[in-house]
């Protein structure tokens, strides 16, 4: 079961209105979270920013379209009122132990977060996935299908509907290495199913579930295989899986990890 820290722990109760900050990521770290989850923009003059939004205005304190602003005008928003919103460069930079799963937000980002995990060599350590075909097929196009990736949303699609994995994968094509998938899709159609995670494991793909926050519902999930769980609640998720006997970096939740001090 691998635990991501979905934009770094966003509804931890220490974090609120800290989501996709150095601040949250260091925090999950600091738990023991060796894969970070987070989204990516572009701004006008081409550089990367871990952000979720098209817009500033939900969680900084400053307005605007970053695909329309230059990375010094966005340097001075701060996320929360406090924390500055940080570059992919200095996300990747500062944790070279961690793996990062990153959603591809806008077209225009493809292309330049290619380019830099082609020049960095980052390739081992990426989960690549977006929402948008196009966006996600142009990235696999410019890494030459070098870096994993996630299915989008007609390739889960394919898995829902084809009757086994193996059929599912040969519509497919070009194999994704998850399904990142929530468990239900507009509250009508549940995607996660015993036969679902079958159907990917049947084919060679691992089943990562987002966004889950409920003890219970994180219980469920490792009954039926699950191999991922994407969390807001940190906490949650850590003393569940440790509980459970599969959290994976051997740390107790009553200790504090070495670099506990650098998380403040």
């Amino acid at each position: 079961m691998i635990p991501f820290a979905h934009r770094g722990g966003a509804r931890h109760p220490e974090l609120e209105g800290l989501e996709n900050t150095m601040a949250a990521f260091r925090h999950a770290v600091a738990l023991g979270y060796r894969h970070l989850e987070t989204d990516v923009h572009v701004t006008r003059d081409g550089v990367l920013l871990a952000f979720h939004d098209a817009e500033l205005d939900r969680v900084t304190d400053l307005s605007g379209a970053i695909a329309d602003l230059t990375y010094a005008e966005v340097q001075s928003a701060r996320v929360g009122g406090r924390e500055p919103v940080p570059t992919l460069e200095e996300l990747v930079d500062a944790f070279p132990e961690v793996r990062f799963n990153i959603d591809i937000k806008s077209r225009a980002a493809a292309g330049p977060l290619a380019r830099f995990v082609n020049d960095r060599h980052l390739q081992d350590r990426l989960i690549v996935g977006s929402f948008s075909r196009s966006a996600l097929r142009e990235f696999r196009q410019l890494t030459g299908g070098a870096v994993p990736t996630s299915a989008h949303p007609l390739e889960i699609a394919a898995y829902l509907l084809a009757p086994s994995g193996r059929i599912a994968a040969r519509l497919v094509g070009r194999k994704p290495i998850a399904l990142q998938v929530p468990v239900r899709h507009r509250r009508f159609i549940t995607v996660v199913t015993p036969a679902f995670v079958r159907k990917a494991h049947a084919a060679g793909a691992e089943v990562h579930v987002w966004v889950v926050d409920d003890a219970d519902e994180i219980r469920r999930l490792h009954a039926m295989g699950v191999d991922g769980i994407f969390t807001d609640r940190t906490d949650v998720l850590r003393e569940v899986l440790t509980d459970l006997g599969v959290w994976p970096h051997g740390q107790d939740p009553d200790e504090h990890p070495a670099d506990d001090k650098d998380a403040s």
